[in-house]
């Protein structure tokens, strides 16, 4: 009887020293990616996946990581945080997902962030900025940004306005979380460096509004020299081609700067000769930053053929970034892990297309830049161009 038994556990034996059966260790890595994908905020959102996808399928092309494929599997979170949440929630507990990617807004991103601490999965956001996300009463273990923060955004921009010859500044921003963040910073920073500046208009219409010009009227009244803004994406759009008739740009000498990359490719391309150039803005990346890093060079070529499209997006870059932190994670956790990939994060630097970058220990922020400028028209493109471009290190803007 001993040595029946003997024989039948033999078998079970050596199977359980040889590891996991090849069927499990070929699972694909599954990385859920709640993203905006329909309405204003698409003009981003979309652009972002794109970006993610090719990360996936150059890197399965090679094999994947510690041998196993990844699994994109997006939705849309339609820039609501109680979407963002739902969705989120229904990729972990029914599809299974090993890790998120994803969510645009300020506000959609802290909401996900305590799905992923309250199920333990590792979620990192490439867009959102409020600072909100990864402050010391909301940083948990499993939360990581890759994008900018609000205070490294409005600071920066708080330099450049510095230097221009204004006293009497305006603000108009979304009342959410990023706008009041990113004014906020501006604000504490432009009277700090800049002793004797006025603020002396700061409009606050809701997220998605559809009418702007009771906002825009009451500020021209007030007459400021310059403006501060931080609305973005489809929604910059709508602003911009309401603002322009009213002769809100021509008022202010186009001493308009904006936040949330309303200089990139994404939303000059959208409104073409609509644009209001001469106004400055930021963006992540842009195809025509002619003195990148090498490295950057040979990612714009593989994004443009992956896009069909010589002027590829700035938003593919974050969720590009995003995955490669994380997988660089992965490998170095030697598996998927929540708590080990979330310790593998901690400190991490890895090579990208903008050069070296790092998740810092202490509040899982990476040390990302933006790329700014004053918007020009360019025989080249029949869409505005940020001429010079001028990447700004947030080194010295981060606390």
């Amino acid at each position: 009887m001993q040595r029946r038994m003997f024989l039948i556990l033999l078998p079970l034996l050596a199977l359980a020293l040889a590891g996991p059966p090849a069927a499990l260790a070929q699972k694909p890595i599954r990385v859920g990616f709640p993203m905006p994908l329909s309405g204003p905020a698409a003009l981003y959102g979309d652009p972002a996946l794109k970006g993610a996808q090719l990360f996936v399928e150059e890197l399965n092309a090679k094999g994947g990581v510690l041998g196993r494929k990844l699994e994109l599997l997006p939705r849309d979170s339609k820039a609501n945080p109680d979407e963002a949440v739902r969705v989120s929630r229904e990729l972990i507990l029914k599809e299974n997902v090993d890790f998120l990617v994803g969510t645009l807004t300020s506000a959609e991103g802290p909401a996900v962030s305590v799905v992923a601490k309250e199920n333990k999965v590792v979620f990192i956001a490439p867009i959102p900025k409020t600072d909100q996300l990864t402050a010391k009463d909301k940083l948990h273990p499993y939360v990581f940004r890759v994008a900018a923060t609000t205070t490294m955004e409005g600071r920066s921009i708080a330099e450049i306005v510095a230097k221009w010859g204004v006293k009497r500044i305006a603000t108009i921003s979304f009342d959410y979380a990023y706008g009041q963040d990113v004014t906020r910073a501006f604000v504490e920073h432009i009277k700090k460096i800049k002793p004797g500046v006025e603020i002396v208009d700061q409009q606050w219409p809701k997220l998605g509004e559809a009418d702007y010009r009771p906002f825009i009227n009451a500020q021209m009244a007030k007459k400021p020299d310059a403006v501060f803004s931080s609305i973005w994406g489809g929604h910059f759009v709508t602003f911009a081609k309401q603002a322009k008739p009213l002769g809100y740009f021509d008022a202010i000498k186009y001493n308009f700067i904006g936040a949330g990359e309303i200089a990139a490719p994404e939303t000059t391309k959208a409104m073409g000769a609509e644009y209001p150039v001469g106004i400055w803005g930021n963006t992540y990346d842009a195809f025509y930053w002619d003195a990148a890093p090498a490295a950057h060079h040979d990612y714009t070529a593989r994004l443009a053929r992956f896009l069909k499209d010589d002027a590829p997006s700035s938003w593919s870059i974050q969720t590009y970034i995003a995955m490669q932190f994380l997988t660089a994670a992965i490998t170095k956790a030697g598996g998927t892990d929540g708590d080990k990939v979330a310790k593998a994060l901690l400190g991490l630097s890895i090579d990208t297309p903008h050069g070296k970058m790092t998740i810092r220990a202490k509040d899982h922020q990476a040390d990302r830049g933006q790329l700014y400028g004053k918007t020009v028209k360019d025989p080249k493109y029949p869409f505005a161009i940020m001429k010079p471009l001028t990447y700004v290190d947030p080194a010295k803007f981060m606390d």
